[in-house]
């Protein structure tokens, strides 16, 4: 099912994402799925991406000083049960963030479902940006969440 996934980058300090999640959880809203990595890993592929395909979009002294200051944040990418909500306690709190159209799917927790899925994607010619997820031991269902290239041809395949 398709689903918007926010993506915020927090400054990398003690405290920080307890302050997002209480935000967060005081008004209601559940975290359904989460990942965060260090935003330098972002910010090189940005860079790797840049140097193959794309134009520069600023001086080669900007990239140095935003790899730089990179490892001082973090990339939070999250799934919430109430989106707007969400958005709306983010935006009055001072927060950047972005929306991501992704793939949330719902699997049985057994071996061989990731790759049954995976290998939906590529037969359907499908690139996945990034994908997470996790299940507890013994539990029947694993969620995942996959950033695909092309959003809207996802959602046909998985729409159950």
């Amino acid at each position: 099912m398709v689903r918007t996934e926010i993506q915020l980058f927090l400054e990398n300090v003690p405290g920080e994402l307890g302050k997002l999640a209480t935000l967060l959880g005081e008004k209601g809203v559940n975290i359904d799925a989460m990942t965060i990595q260090d935003a330098s890993a972002y910010v090189k592929e940005l860079f790797k991406a840049r140097g193959k395909s794309l134009k520069r979009i600023a001086p080669a002294a900007s990239y140095g000083s935003m790899q730089k200051d990179s490892a001082d944040f973090a990339l939070i990418r999250l799934l919430v049960d109430h989106t707007d909500k969400a958005i709306d306690l983010l935006s009055k709190s001072g927060y950047i963030f972005d929306i991501m159209p992704v793939i949330a799917l719902e699997i049985e927790n057994k071996p061989g479902m990731l790759a049954q899925m995976a290998k939906q994607f590529g037969k359907e010619g499908i690139n996945i940006h990034y994908v997470y997820g996790s299940a507890m031991p013994g539990d029947q269902k694993s969620l995942f969440v996959f950033c695909p290239e092309d959003i809207e041809v996802a959602a046909r395949i998985f729409k159950d």
